[in-house]
Parts: structure tokens; sequence; C-alpha cells
């Protein structure tokens, strides 16, 4: 078997699928007599369909009374204004809102809106959309529920508009910056409050297909989630300067022009496949992270990081493509002080494959002045020249298994003809691009150009001597026995992720370090993910696929596996120290 690019994972139990706006609205209809339901709320996340919702399934209800939680809420006008300062004027970059949807409820409308629903006394009324949970005390209470991937793919078809937004005609890079600093932050403090005592889960992600569990369902699967390993739905996106190898290596999305990412490790943004007797279910993997972290990611890492997963696996493929954009990420006081971010993006390049051309822009040459490199960077954006890159930026040669380290404020990019598995922290929006080889990304619009944050940002002492010494291949053997050995390949001593890879023939005995561990099989075609205990059942992965292993699973097993029986094999692991 290959790549697998719809992992489900098997939910254990007599737990019920329902599917279809027919089956789901008979369902909900049997419990609004059941429990003699008076409201039905159907509290719904930021981007979900509702005219959908309404048409095909809450008018199958026969309510009485149906209350759009829009109504309840400011106008358009006056919630963006009063979020301006975290939409900020710039296309990409807001700064985080600490608001709660309660904040934008206009009190004299949720007033005569209460009024109406005591005037219906004994009829059946039905509460929805976002922020519904917040008008009446519900009788039967249901979630929409939408992964933020489908989110996004929606602003980018332009089928949807943000939340209290007259934007459909705006720039999906604009939509998706005011649901990453003020949507997404406003609707996940409402669901973590309201989780457990939601009734019934639907899944939006496909608006004319939904699905629906039951809360106790949904329960059941998050704590079975975390006993186990288990992989996120991987999602690829084509690029300006995107390549090839993952179209023919992992056989998906051939009709597209290039795939430049590949986000197979991004909880935030990623989905889960939970298959229920043959019923698949698309769930948010956020929620999980939200919902059991200490068995998830450990106590340490709960107690450093909250309810945020702190480690991204994803793919950067320029095999016969082009350089990624030269960047730079923001030091961590920067990164505070600018975004509200708790903590940066460092990261790495592990080299999965390269051509023997292939290179990787890291740090600067000896001897640069801040002053020049600036000039000649704002020169280039202007368009007086391109960017003078070979008398600037130091440039390594790369080969497979190669590993660099990128501490946030180190110049880099990594350039074509090789294919990079991106290790790194999660703050995951946080490149400011310096040069852009004078492109035009795929919609024809300039791509961004953040030279006025990134100049606050750039380490001129990170020269080629710092980049050899500290960041290229820091790799060394610390342990080994019969068929195995462990090697430390980083991360830079600023970084808070530890990385491990072992190279083995046989079993090799895991431990999680008290953190969450996030691994890839990057040699080799398959290995099998084994409990010491006996606790979850064989767990097999294949190439190139990205793997969780919750803290709370302590110890596990890896060994060679099918085609790959008796080879030497590898994984590359990662945890927070």
């Amino acid at each position: 078997m290959a790549y697998d690019p719809y992992p489900e994972i098997n939910i254990q139990g007599d737990w019920i699928a329902y599917q279809g706006f027919e089956e789901i609205a008979t369902k909900i209809n049997q419990e609004i007599h059941h429990r003699h339901a008076r409201i039905t709320t159907i509290e719904c996340y930021p981007g979900t369909n509702e005219t959908m919702l309404l048409n095909h399934l809450i008018l199958k209800l026969d309510p009485d009374l149906i209350i759009h939680a829009n109504d309840v809420f400011y106008s358009n006008e006056k919630v963006t204004k009063m979020i301006q300062h975290h939409l900020t004027d710039d296309r990409v970059f807001g700064v985080f809102s600490h608001h709660r949807l309660e904040d934008f409820i206009d009190a004299a409308m949720l007033a005569k809106i209460k009024e109406q629903i005591d005037q219906q006394s004994g009829k059946r009324i039905v509460i929805y959309g976002v922020g519904a949970s917040l008008i009446q005390q519900p009788d039967l209470f249901i979630y929409a529920n939408l992964s933020r991937w489908e989110m996004l793919n929606r602003f980018e078809r332009k089928t949807v508009t943000n939340w209290k937004a007259d934007n459909g005609k705006e720039e999906a890079l604009r939509k998706i910056k005011r649901a990453y600093f003020f949507e997404w932050r406003v609707a996940d403090r409402l669901k973590k409050k309201i989780f457990d005592h939601i009734d019934y889960w639907l899944d939006v992600n496909q608006s004319d297909d939904p699905k629906m569990i039951s809360g106790s369902a949904y329960q059941e699967a998050l704590t079975q989630i975390v006993q186990a390993p288990f992989r996120l739905v991987p999602f690829f996106v084509p690029g300006v300067w995107g390549g090839k190898w993952m179209q023919e290596q992992f056989q998906v999305k051939k009709d597209e022009i290039n795939l430049a990412w590949c986000f197979d490790g991004v909880p935030e943004e990623n989905s889960l496949y939970l298959n229920f007797h043959g019923t698949r279910v698309e769930v948010p993997a956020i929620d999980v992270v939200h919902q059991r972290p200490i068995a998830l990611l450990g106590e340490k890492v709960y107690g450093r990081y909250g309810t945020e997963f702190p480690i991204r696996f994803d793919y950067l493929d320029t095999m016969d493509g082009g350089n990624l954009s030269l960047q730079v990420h923001p030091l961590v006081e920067y990164a505070q002080e600018t975004f509200g971010l708790h903590y940066t993006q460092d990261e790495s390049y592990y080299v999965m494959e390269a051509k023997d051309d292939a290179v990787v822009y890291l740090g600067l040459k000896k001897g640069v002045k801040k002053e020049d490199l600036i000039r000649d960077l704002e020169k280039a954006q202007q368009g007086d020249n391109p960017f003078p890159d070979e008398k600037y930026i130091y440039r390594r040669k790369v080969k497979k298994h190669d590993h660099y380290s990128i501490p946030a404020g180190t110049v880099h990019s990594s350039g074509k003809d090789c294919v990079v598995l991106e290790i790194s922290s999660t703050p995951n929006r946080f490149t400011f691009k310096l040069w852009d080889w004078g492109r035009l990304d795929l919609n024809g619009l300039p791509r961004p150009i953040h030279l006025n944050h990134g100049k606050h940002n750039i380490q001129m002492d990170r020269d080629e001597e710092w980049v050899e010494r500290e960041l290229c291949n820091p790799i060394e053997i610390i342990d080994e026995g019969d068929g195995w050995r462990e090697e430390r390949t980083g991360l830079h001593i600023r970084e808070p992720i530890e990385t491990r890879r072992h190279w083995f023939t046989k079993e090799v005995v895991h431990q999680t370090h008290g953190s969450v561990n996030v691994l890839n099989l990057v040699e080799g075609e398959e290995a099998v993910i084994k409990s010491i205990d006996g606790s979850f059942e064989p767990f097999v992965v294949h190439y190139g696929e990205t793997f969780i292993i919750p803290e709370q699973v302590k110890k596990y097993i890896i060994a060679p596996h099918g085609p790959s029986a008796g080879e030497e094999i590898a994984t590359i692991k990662a945890f927070i120290r």
C-alpha cells in the first residue's frame, strides 16, 4: 500500500451516525417529541451554509417560529468597526482578538426576540446560526461543526462571507485574516464553553450531505482518539513555486497545475475522519486538542501552551518548480508585542528528496551590512532591480536526509528541485516575505511582501559561519542497539522542539518524553506502531505519512512492516523539550 490521503479512525461501540437531511430531520423530530422540546437550538461554526441548513433541515422540523441568530447582533458595520484594531489594514496580518461573541449582542434586539419567544408559549421554536446558543436556553441543543480547512476553501471559492461582514467580493487573503485573528477565536471560546452540553453534532463540511452523531458518541470518540496513534486528513495546495513530487509520490491531485504544500500535521486546520460503522464523519482536529489536552499533549506541554498544539509538520515541494519566497519569521518578543502571539514560528527543513543542484538559502553572507541589505530589498520591491540574492544570502547545497534548523530571525528559503518536510512551531501564518523573485501569484496578484515587519527581525549575526556551526545537520548519535540507532538532529537551542531520527531494521521502543509526539516515516515503504501493553491495535503507516502519538501512550514500539520487513527504515520524531 502507498500513502493514504483519506485516513480514518474506526470508532468502537454501538454508536450511530445519521446521514442526509431526511434521516437527520427524522431523528431530530423524534428527539423533539421524546423530550417535549419547545426550543431547538442549532449553534453554527462560522462558514456554515446556514441557508442550506434552513431550507433542507430546519423547515423539515415544521417549527412555529424560526429565529436567525444573526438578527440579535450589531450590524455588520458596527461589528467591523469594533474589531478594526484586530483586522488592521494589512492584507495578511492582524492582532489576535480577545473578544467573546457576547460582546457583539444588541441588548435591545435580544430583549425584543426574547419577548417574541415568550409570546409563543407552547409553540415549537428553532433558533439557528452563529451565536444561537446565547439567545435562550435550549431544550434540544445541536451544533453545526465545520473544519477550518473547509472554511478556507469556501473563502477561496467565494461561496461564503465572514461572519457579520459584507465582504463577498473581498480577496481570500483578507477573509482568511479576519477568520484567523477574530472569528476562530470567538467561535472557539464559545464552543469550549458549551461543548459538554451539546446533544447532537452536525458535520456540515459537505453542505448537501450532512452527518450527525450524538454528543455522547462524540465524547467517546474523542476519548478513543487519544488512546492510540492517529493521522490527520492531509490537504494539498498548489502554489506559484510548487512542484510535481507529491503528485507522483503520493498519487494525489494530479489534475492540479502543481502542488506546493501538503499540510498533514496541523491540527489547527486539519480534519479527522471518524468511521462509525461505515459512515464517515468529518470533524475539526482542533476539537481533540481543546477537549482532551492533557491526554493528547501531556501535562508539561498543556501547562506551557494551553489548548494549542505546538508542533506542525508540512511539506514544501519545489521539485521542477521554483524557489520559495525569501523570508524570515518574527522573534518572540516582536510576535508578542505586535500580534499578541504567545510564541513564535521556529522551524526546520528536513530534506526528503533533492536533485543534485538543489540548495537552501540560509542566513547571510559574511560582512553584509543591514542598511545595504534593506536598501536593495526595498529597491527590488519597488521594481527598480531584481534583488541580488547572491550578494547577500548564504546558499548551501542540500541532499536527501539533511536537516537544517531555522530559528526565528533567520533569513531563509527552500530552493527549487527539492522536497522539504517542514517541522516547526505552529503560529503558522507569520511568514514575513522579503523578496519573491518578482513573481505574481497563481491568481495574477502580487504576493504580499512584508519588509516593514521583516527588517525588524532579521538577525544580522547569522552569517554563513554561524549557520554552518549552528544550523546545518546538527546530527549526533545518542543511543544505539542491535538493529537500531537513535540520533538527535536538532533543533537549535532557541527552539522548543526536539527532533530525533531513528534508523532501524528491528523493533524500536519509543518514549513520549512527557510530550505529544509527531512522527513521519522518512525512509522505507511501511512501518507498524504497536502497543507495549496491548492497549491499541497495531497501526500501519507508509512512506511520507505524518502521524501523532498522544502523550498518554507513554511507550510504544515501531518496527519495519510488510514490504519493509528486514530492511533499514527511518522515522523522524518531534516533541517538546
